[in-house]
């Protein structure tokens, strides 16, 4: 059953048990009728639906923004922002797709040879609830735009953003069966990778969720594209500008309740600074307001579940128990809600649990490192590789240091992010494949060389 619920209060807001086995068979069959028919759509057509529901998010973002506040705890005002970054993936991907996908001349002995983008057909989409429309969309838009039909299967705990997924479309004109909203187990979404009528994964989530789903699609040979865990290194050496990456910090920690895969998670300072940003840091994080997601006032979010938080406080728990040091925070906090107290540890090592997992709530690691070499080490002695933050006022160091960095993207000076124009992904335990950007536009295709004698 999937079940809503509102994480600043407990309340229930709906239950929504599993699809029979009948409903989600006709789904499949839909799905692999509408995937048929829309290869054969112009690449214009298929924008004008992207555009048209780009305008739809436009139009309905408060309330998409106030379902996303009541259903998984994210701030009204970063639930807007979260709309309008859906709407801006739909609108430059119906812009640019066409062109991403054009033939590719290829010199060849033979008169004339070529590479062609073709879609794979149906794609299985499976996303997580802590950004329950951008995961989606940045996954769906480009597929879209390749030709491919979508089927998702959201997170238990948003049914009503799942809903409001496949509503958009619909309302957009989208031709049935091409967006479709699947509430099902995860032993029927086993079903669906095993269906010869899907043709490819997409899949964002914990690294232990990921392992599964890509040995499944390993098992019959589909496509998998893996967005898996986190734990970015936030690297300040001492020439940086630290008034500035303190105030970048606190929002790379704490955005979403700190529930964000390339959120900054582990912070490695050089040691002659150490003592003067933790002070600012936790400064800044105490200054936190916490409260109802829809209070503007509030600047730090409710933990979407009571599972996920304890799940935080325990690794907090243990990593105080290795050795580390509770600066602030690192409790629970009383009454109704998922409320967890904005938290900062400090003298984290190498091994300690807050430095090796991924803690996915509002808690900060700091780590002294000697210097840049150190902090480079520090920052690769993870099996994890999605994204790093560098900050030094030597943007040509800073360049150079970025390229030692075992991750899928490193920023210089600003806060690790994903945007549409740039391939988003990790690597290592991190996962495999990109979204967004030409290369995500271009995973779930076919690449098929043409030679013409």
């Amino acid at each position: 059953m999937f079940i809503s619920q509102n994480p600043a209060t407990g309340e229930i807001i709906d239950r929504v048990p599993f699809m029979a086995g009948a409903q989600l068979e006709q789904r499949l069959q839909n799905a692999a009728v509408a995937a048929e028919q829309w290869e054969q759509y112009s690449h214009s057509a298929r924008a004008t639906l992207l555009m048209a529901v780009a305008d739809r998010l436009t139009q309905t973002r408060e309330a998409l923004a106030r379902l996303m506040a009541l259903e998984m705890g994210k701030l009204y005002r970063e639930g807007l922002a979260e709309v309008d970054k859906c709407a801006a993936a739909c609108r430059y991907f119906a812009e640019h797709a066409e062109a991403m996908l054009q033939d590719e001349p290829v010199a060849t002995p033979a008169s004339r040879s070529y590479l062609r983008y073709q879609p794979l057909g149906v794609v299985f989409v499976i996303m997580p609830w802590n950004f329950p429309l951008w995961q989606v969309f940045r996954c769906i838009a480009p597929a879209l735009m390749a030709g491919n039909a979508a089927l998702i299967k959201h997170a238990p705990n948003v049914p009503g953003c799942a809903a409001a997924i496949e509503a958009l479309f619909t309302e957009a004109g989208a031709p049935a069966g091409l967006v479709t909203n699947l509430y099902i187990s995860t032993e029927q979404a086993a079903q669906v990778i095993a269906d010869k009528r899907v043709h490819g994964v997409a899949f964002t989530g914990s690294e232990m969720a990921g392992r599964a789903i890509g040995a499944l699609a390993g098992q019959h040979l589909k496509k998998a594209v893996l967005e898996l865990g986190g734990s970015d290194p936030f690297i300040i050496l001492e020439d940086a500008d630290l008034a500035q990456a303190v105030e970048v910090a606190v929002r790379a920690r704490f955005s979403n309740a700190g529930q964000i895969c390339i959120a900054a998670k582990r912070f490695l300072v050089v040691q002659s600074l150490a003592d003067e940003f933790t002070q600012r840091f936790v400064a800044r994080v105490l200054a936190l307001r916490i409260g109802d997601p829809l209070d503007d006032a509030t600047t730090l979010a409710p933990m979407a579940r009571a599972d996920l938080r304890e799940l935080v406080h325990q690794q907090v728990q243990k990593t105080l128990a290795q050795g580390a040091r509770a600066v602030t925070g690192c409790e629970r906090l009383a009454g109704e809600g998922y409320f967890y107290a904005p938290s900062v540890i400090d003298n984290v090592k190498v091994g300690m649990s807050a430095f090796s997992d991924e803690v996915f709530g509002p808690v900060a690691a700091i780590t002294v490192v000697r210097d840049e070499t150190d902090a480079i080490a520090h920052a690769n002695a993870t099996r994890f590789g999605l994204g790093a933050s560098v900050w030094t006022a030597d943007t040509e160091k800073g360049e150079a240091l970025i390229q030692c960095l075992h991750v899928g993207a490193g920023f210089l000076n600003a806060q690790v992010a994903s945007d549409v124009r740039m391939p988003f992904g990790g690597t290592k335990a991190s996962g495999v494949g990109r979204e967004l950007g030409c290369q995500g536009l271009r995973e779930f295709c076919n690449l098929q060389s043409v030679w013409v004698a």
